[in-house]
């Protein structure tokens, strides 16, 4: 049985056949009915806006039914640590409930993001894998520690706006927030644009905004295997020079999790990081994205949200798309 936890586990070929199928299904919104008479139970731990309405509204137009449950509140409060002493709020463990929702739906998606208090329990991505382990049909990731749809999003998008990104530079830049926020879409940015051989440029104010080195290492291995590149940099006009893709995302340091406050003030001094149009004009004629939502004049400014080569919405649209994509190829890969 095959899940969709992570782009790691997937060939390139695997995910540029998605990719043609989501091109294709786009093309034609109503013309699949993979999903008819199945369902799909889309479990949040976290909120939604792109993630709820693009899951539902796909797998409505597949002809399937979803099956939304907020956790703690449509379902009860759950323990995942193996040997629990369930003596505290959580009513039920992940081992009956992966194995009850099995016996009720075709798919299930997870969406849980880290606790933001200990990274080396956080990176185990105990959530979704429990599930993976206990559930006996195809688990997706809505987002974890990474959030491999968005990945195949951006990637459907490159491929519209820019063709073969083969060799193209891709800068994954860092931005400004007032708060720490998850690496997931940090982390798949830069195992997708190595994954599909683009030169790519990680730009970050110094290393404790370095990624988890198990993704670093997985885009280190990628450029190798796909005949790309992958460096860091902490040059912003070295970085935007010549670059074909600008993409834009904030994330907490990770030498700081759980001991935000103390990073506050280091990450206080690079608000100028934010892409502006003087950064953009250093581009080769570059698109640039964001996988919003996005603080405008915080992470980018108006003039190049609102730029015809911004390309974020065309981005949260084929959300849409890729999974359906994605869905069709788990129930067909996964038939008796």
């Amino acid at each position: 049985m095959r899940h969709f936890i992570t782009t790691d586990d997937w060939s390139r070929d695997d995910l540029q056949a998605i990719l043609d199928l989501a091109s294709r299904m786009k093309a034609d919104p109503l013309g699949s009915n993979a999903l008819a008479g199945k369902s799909m139970a889309l479990l949040f731990f976290n909120p939604s806006l792109r993630t709820r309405t693009s899951f539902e509204l796909g797998i409505h137009q597949l002809g399937g039914k979803a099956i939304t449950l907020n956790a703690g509140q449509d379902s009860w409060p759950m323990a995942f640590a193996e040997g629990a002493e369930m003596l505290g709020d959580e009513e039920e463990h992940v081992i009956e409930a992966a194995q009850v929702l099995s016996r009720y739906v075709d798919l299930i998606g997870i969406r849980a993001f880290p606790k933001f208090q200990d990274w080396s329990l956080d990176r185990q991505d105990r959530v979704i894998r429990a599930f993976a382990k206990y559930g006996s049909v195809p688990i997706v990731n809505m987002e974890t520690i990474t959030h491999p749809c968005q990945e195949l999003a951006l990637m459907q998008t490159l491929q519209e706006r820019k063709g073969d990104m083969q060799g193209k530079k891709f800068v994954l830049t860092w931005t400004y927030h007032p708060k720490p926020l998850n690496t997931a879409v940090a982390n798949s940015a830069v195992m997708i644009a190595t994954k599909f051989g683009m030169d790519v440029t990680l730009l970050c104010p110094n290393e404790d905004y370095l990624l988890d080195e198990r993704y670093m290492k997985a885009a280190e291995a990628n450029a190798a295997a796909e005949g790309g590149s992958f460096t860091v940099s902490h040059d912003i006009e070295a970085a935007y020079d010549g670059a074909d893709v600008v993409y834009a995302k904030s994330w907490g340091a990770i030498p700081y999790f759980g001991n935000w406050q103390a990073e506050k003030p280091i990450r206080d001094q690079y608000r100028h990081f934010i892409v502006d149009a003087e950064k953009m004009s250093r581009t080769n004629d570059g698109l640039f994205s964001h996988c919003l939502p996005l603080r405008r004049n915080v992470k980018a400014t108006d003039e190049v949200m609102d730029a015809p080569y911004c390309a974020a919405i065309d981005e949260a649209e084929n959300r849409l798309h890729v999974q359906k994509a994605l869905l069709a190829t788990l129930m067909e890969g996964n038939r008796p």
